[in-house]
């Protein structure tokens, strides 16, 4: 199951994407 989903790959999703994962969430851009 997916935790964060971003559209978008801009500077403040990929940034959010890095934030997401390192908390330990499962993450797609």
């Amino acid at each position: 199951m997916l935790d964060v989903l971003i559209i978008g790959s801009g500077g403040a999703g990929l940034t959010a994407a890095l934030s997401a994962k390192e908390a330990g969430a499962s993450v797609l851009v």
